[in-house]
């Protein structure tokens, strides 16, 4: 049984998921203790969040939880796991660092009888709305992946597939919100442009992004069917449009997807992963 959640690593993503399981009230704060290799940023995070036990290694996050949350970066989890690999046994251990494959935690962590997971999170679970993929390839008992599951379902949303799927979850979603702010920026640029204040726009462009999502998720309609409702004939939407195919936005997200997905293979074959 589950009741310390220990989280090494307390950066975008490691915050994100402590402050979304505390904000939804999945665990109390007195069920959490972290660490992180900056001190600066471990005051931070125990003056935000207080109550939460703040730990002097990750020995002692390993030492004192039930529950190991890996969210330091890919190039440090094997370095992490040596260290607390004294007091694994009976640990179950959760990474969701990319290109960090079930196989990989696998090896890493032979020798132990520690229990491993895998999942890709992204920061909107910071304000509830997250979108999280957990990995079916688990040896977690079936409490401790409900557990699992709860944290990410308490900070969003969730999705349970195969380790096969898991390079294109890293482009879809574990990435993607760096390439919606990048158009939410535009966007805000372009109504600079036209005169509106700063403030107005970043909060016009973000605000109609939600309301397209909204709409995507709760209308069940295709998303062409929904631009071509916009889209008025001879108006000044289809000229967008227009302009939008001719420059090849399409083609420009789906080529950088597909760069994303690639480099989340090659850092794992990085690692000599053959899985």
């Amino acid at each position: 049984m589950i009741s310390i959640i220990g989280v090494i690593g307390t950066g975008n993503m490691g915050s994100a998921v402590l402050r979304g399981i505390i904000d939804a009230e999945y665990v109390k704060q007195s069920q959490i203790i972290a660490y992180d290799a900056s001190a600066r940023r471990l005051r931070e995070i125990g003056s935000d969040l207080p109550g939460i036990k703040l730990a002097v290694d990750c020995l002692e996050v390993a030492e004192k939880a039930d529950l190991i949350i890996l969210a330091v970066k890919p190039n440090y989890i094997q370095e992490v796991i040596d260290e607390i690999r004294p007091v694994l046994d009976g640990k179950a251990v959760l990474s969701i660092a990319a290109g960090w494959t079930t196989g990989m935690l696998s090896r890493a962590l032979q020798g132990t009888k520690a229990t491993y997971m895998r999942v890709m999170p992204n920061t909107p679970a910071l304000v509830g709305e997250g979108m999280t993929a957990l990995c079916d390839e688990t040896t977690f008992s079936e409490e401790d992946f409900a557990f699992a599951k709860g944290i990410f379902e308490s900070i969003g949303k969730t999705k349970v597939l195969p380790e096969r799927l898991f390079d294109g979850v890293t482009a879809i979603s574990g990435s993607s919100p760096a390439y919606v702010y990048m158009m939410i920026e535009a966007m805000a640029d372009a109504g600079v442009r036209e005169g509106l204040p700063r403030t107005y726009a970043y909060e016009m462009a973000a605000q109609s992004v939600l309301g397209s999502a909204l709409m995507v998720l709760s209308s069940g309609t295709h998303p062409a069917a929904l631009k071509d409702a916009v889209c008025s004939p001879g108006g000044t939407t289809i000229e967008a449009v227009r302009v939008l195919e001719k420059t090849g936005f399409r083609s420009s997200i789906i080529e950088a997807m597909d760069a994303c997905a690639r480099k989340s293979r090659e850092m794992a074959l990085a690692k000599g992963d053959k899985s």
